[in-house]
C-alpha cells in the first residue's frame, strides 16, 4: 500500500480515464485531486501542493506541455506525463520540459502504480550520507541537487541528479543503458532506452556550457562511462 499522506494531482479531461484511475489510486492509499483543464491544473497545483502530478498532454485551455513548463519554473514536484501511444515527439518534448517519466495511453493500472511507486522510491533515495561527490573540476552537491564546475553552480532535475550521481559512483566503469535504467528507474521498469540518451545529452550540454573537458564518454555498442 502507498503512504496515505501522498497526494496526486490528476490532470485529465477524459472522464472515462479519471473515473477509472481515481478509485484505483485511492484504493492504494493515495489522496487524489482532479483538474480537467490546463488552467485548472495550475490553480489546483497552487492550492493543493500535490506530491506527484499525473499530467495528460492533450488538454483544453492550456496543453499539458505548457502546464509542465509553467510548473517546472517554480517546482521540482514529480510529474508523469500521459502520452499517446507511439507519439515519440510528446515523450521527447515532455522530457525536455522536465517530466520525470511518461506513460503511453491506454495503460494498465498496474503499470501506472508501478511507475508512481518507482518515482517515490527514487525521491526517497536521493539523500546520501555524503554531501558532495567530485570528479576533477566537477562537484556534485547532493544537498542542493546541483553540480558545479569552476565555481559555477548548475541546477539539475531529479533524473539528471540521479544519473550523474550514478555515473560518479561508477567512475571509469561502462554502464549499459539497461544498467542506468535499473539504477534510476528501478528493475523491471519498462522505459525506452532512448530516454537514457536524452538525459545524457542534457548532462553533456550543461557541462559543455562551462568547460571543454569531456566527462561522459560514449562506448560504442556498450553504453556510457564517466572518466
Amino acid at each position: 500500500m502507498a503512504e496515505e499522506s501522498k497526494k496526486i494531482l490528476i490532470v485529465e479531461d477524459d472522464k472515462g480515464i479519471s473515473d477509472f484511475v481515481i478509485p484505483e489510486l485511492e484504493h492504494e492509499g493515495f489522496r487524489t485531486v482532479l483538474a480537467e483543464t490546463g488552467r485548472q491544473a495550475l490553480e489546483k497545483f497552487d492550492e493543493e501542493n500535490p506530491d506527484l502530478i499525473l499530467l495528460d498532454v492533450m488538454l483544453p485551455e492550456l496543453n499539458g506541455l505548457e502546464v509542465l513548463r509553467r510548473i517546472r519554473a517554480k517546482s521540482n514536484v514529480p510529474i508523469i506525463l500521459e502520452t499517446a501511444r507511439g507519439e515519440t515527439i510528446d515523450k521527447i518534448n515532455g522530457l525536455n520540459s522536465g517530466a520525470d517519466d511518461y506513460i503511453p495511453k491506454p495503460f494498465e493500472i498496474e503499470e501506472l502504480l508501478a511507475r508512481i511507486n518507482a518515482l517515490f522510491r527514487r525521491i526517497n533515495s536521493m539523500k546520501p550520507a555524503e554531501s558532495s561527490l567530485s570528479v576533477r573540476s566537477l562537484k556534485l552537491n547532493t544537498d542542493r541537487m546541483s553540480f558545479s564546475i569552476n565555481e559555477n553552480e548548475i541546477p539539475l532535475s531529479k533524473t539528471e541528479f540521479l544519473m550523474l550521481k550514478n555515473f560518479i559512483e561508477n567512475m571509469n566503469k561502462v554502464l549499459s543503458r539497461a544498467d542506468i535504467i535499473d539504477a534510476i528507474w528501478g528493475k523491471g521498469h519498462f522505459i525506452d532506452e532512448n530516454t537514457v540518451d536524452v538525459y545524457v545529452g542534457y548532462l553533456r550540454s550543461k557541462i559543455a556550457e562551462h568547460t571543454k573537458e569531456e566527462f561522459i564518454k560514449t562506448v560504442r555498442g556498450a553504453g556510457y562511462m564517466l572518466v
